[in-house]
């Protein structure tokens, strides 16, 4: 296994990347004042954008939602992905090459193997989606419109058609540069005594895409009578794709789950659209396998579900094979914190059936009303016993019990006990002590399920303060010399990196921007902070000698102070300087610190943007002045001259020496 990427080499990716081409892959920047631009924010629903890019300060601010961070925290935040596979990615968007303690850097010719298999997929993508609008693909169109599919969905999507033939893939890969060793690794392509031939061929093809977006499978279904393949055939396990850790459309619904906190979990890739253009954008499907631990894992990425908020609905034909695929899941509903729920249409219709027959409406509809995973297999269960005699009642409540006793949440098990007692007809107290023989049944074995329950958090609509979790660090606990992700984010309010662990530093009190010290206070620090190369020497002293009246400001202007110290008089405003700002801050305060490099200064051209930063420095300083004036004055005041004259003359002699700075200051 790799070791961490060296500091140097991550400091050095995040100065090389240009966040604004990056940002810009996500949300429409427009320009908004010299070096930065805004749009509307990408992790809150907004109408009037408060998202602001400095591509000079490398940093981004959300002046809506308080998300600040740099590139490396921008794309962990849209793409959910760890710290080192996002470094890794950039590094390898700019052509950088990274370094490792502790073993050394991944093998280069399987990360070149790996691009490569990757650039294929995304030309076969291609390949496959030109194919769709020829006279070939006439099967293939009238299935998708006789499902409800138009050719704006498609594109969407990215369906395409394989034509039939045994080649043309193959041929068209070739031509483009690829190595028959190369396309035996993608999955694409079958081996025969007479080489390589089209794994698919006279097939609709869906592209499987990886969280971030790259083509790394392809789903394909029959349209001929005469093909004797399955219904359904998917790229088989290679480098890329591992059907047991994808989910077929989580790169569109990735954002959706993470703000509604919901994901949808459907059975097949028509299913997935019909949801998504109905309305319900967090569905998902699995890839030809039963949705499973690994799935899980990737769910609960963007669930964030240690708060216990989320939500997790299966979707499920009602017929007896939809139930034993419910009841499947509700075997790893343990591993969720979230709230799990079944949605089954009575009368046997998929979202995609659901939707042509009723509507967008009826789809969302199904979703609202779904049921909790528990009390479905409970229901499911009571259905396989004759609930008409006694005999038949007490089997049901004894293959109940060990459900019930598995709920995570210890309040809700009473509730679900006296439910049981319900619809079984037995007193509630026996029920109750067959629930309790279960769990500790479940101890003794060994399974965790209900001894480990009342570890897990409460049902959703418990309270959740909707704060974002941060990403997952790399080397949790190495401090600010180790791979640390958070950079420029924000951490008011920030949760732990994992379930259970303790919450991270307390929010930080900002004063109040409109109360006048404060907000000449804020100028100042974000003129220092974004145009350091514009404020004359002579201003420099004066800012380090000027104290600020709020904690928080105070401590950044010691850190300015220091990074200035670090890196001597010449300086240039950008990366360098906030980095250095940022190493002698507080880690509570990074996310501040990003809010001021990134907010706009009131000024269109240099000139204005030197004279605006000479007006807010002279009256931060003339303030110090005055304030120290009034200090000194009043301890004047309280002196006997007769008893003191020294100290007397001292405080007359250094009033009049502020009295002299503030008018040089102010030219007079």
């Amino acid at each position: 296994m790799a070791g961490l990427i060296k500091r140097e080499d991550i400091d050095e990716v995040r100065a090389r990347t240009d966040i604004r081409e990056v940002v810009e892959q996500y949300v429409t920047l427009k320009p908004a004042g010299i070096g930065s631009y805004k749009g509307l924010c990408p992790f809150h629903d907004e109408r009037s954008p408060s998202f602001h890019v400095r591509p000079q300060m490398g940093t981004y601010h959300c002046f809506g939602c308080d998300e600040s961070g740099d590139v490396i925290a921008f794309l962990m935040e849209m793409d959910h992905t760890p710290f080192t596979e996002t470094v890794e990615r950039l590094a390898a968007r700019i052509g950088y090459e990274l370094h490792y303690e502790q073993g050394g850097a991944p093998n280069r010719e399987e990360v070149g193997r790996r691009q490569r298999l990757l650039d294929a997929h995304k030309v076969a993508a291609e390949f496959f989606q030109r194919n769709l609008y020829t006279r070939q693909a006439a099967a293939a169109q009238r299935f998708l419109g006789e499902r409800g599919f138009d050719h704006d969905a498609a594109r969407t999507y990215g369906v395409g058609y394989a034509p039939q033939g045994w080649s043309n893939l193959l041929h068209h890969l070739r031509n483009q540069g690829f190595t028959d060793q190369e396309l035996k690794l993608t999955g694409m392509f079958s081996e025969g005594n007479r080489g390589l031939y089209d794994r698919f061929r006279g097939r609709l093809i869906w592209p499987i895409r990886a969280v971030a977006g790259e083509v790394i499978g392809f789903g394909a279904r029959k349209l001929y009578e005469d093909d004797q393949g399955p219904k359904y055939l998917n790229t088989p396990e290679t480098q890329l794709y591992k059907k047991s850790q994808v989910l077929y459309g989580i790169d569109l619904a990735k954002r959706p789950i993470a703000r509604s906190k919901q994901v949808v979990v459907v059975e097949g890739y028509t299913d997935v659209m019909a949801c998504h253009l109905a309305g319900v954008t967090t569905a998902v499907a699995t890839c030809g396998t039963a949705f499973g631990a690994e799935h899980i894992k990737i769910v609960r990425r963007f669930l964030s579900d240690d708060s216990a908020g989320g939500e997790v609905v299966f979707t499920f034909d009602g017929d007896a094979a939809g139930q034993k695929a419910a009841l499947r899941a509700f075997q790893e509903d343990q591993r969720f914190v979230a709230q799990t729920y079944v949605a089954v249409e009575p009368h046997g219709m998929d979202p995609c059936d659901l939707r042509l027959a009723r509507g967008d409406v009826a789809v969302r509809d199904l979703v609202e009303t779904r049921t909790p995973l528990f009390e479905f297999a409970l229901r499911a269960t009571i259905r396989e016993y004759d609930v008409n005699s006694l005999e038949g009642r007490l089997r049901a409540m004894r293959a109940c019990a060990p459900i019930v006793a598995q709920i995570r949440d210890p309040s809700l098990r009473p509730a679900y006990a006296r439910e049981l007692s319900g619809w079984l007809g037995i007193e509630t107290d026996e029920v109750v002590r067959a629930v309790s023989a279960a769990a500790k049944s479940a101890q003794r074995g060994g399974s965790g399920h209900a001894g480990s329950a009342s570890a897990g958090s409460g049902p959703a609509g418990s309270a959740h303060d909707g704060a974002r979790s941060r990403p997952q660090t790399q080397e949790a606990g190495r401090g600010a010399t180790g791979n640390d992700p958070r950079g420029a984010r924000g951490a008011a309010g920030a949760r732990g990196d994992s379930p259970g662990e303790s919450e991270g530093p307390r929010p930080v009190e900002l004063p109040d921007p409109r109360e006048p010290v404060s907000r000449m206070e804020r100028e100042a620090l974000e003129v220092v902070l974004q145009v350091p190369d514009l404020v004359p020497a002579s201003y420099w002293e004066h800012f380090e000698s000027a104290g600020m009246t709020y904690r928080v400001h105070q401590v950044v202007h010691d850190a300015v102070v220091g990074a200035r110290a670090d890196l001597g008089d010449q300086l240039q405003g950008g990366r360098a300087w906030l980095e250095a700002v940022r190493n002698h801050l507080p880690e509570p305060l990074h996310g501040y610190l990003a809010q001021l490099s990134v907010t706009p200064l009131p000024a269109a051209t240099e000139q204005q943007m030197r004279n605006y930063a000479v007006g807010v420095l002279t009256s931060l300083v003339e303030m110090h002045i005055n304030r120290e004036k009034s200090d000194k004055l009043a301890h004047l005041n309280r002196l006997n001259a007769q008893r003191e004259p020294d100290l007397y003359q001292r405080l007359n002699r250094e009033l009049l020496d502020l009295e002299l700075q503030r008018r040089s200051l102010m030219g007079v």
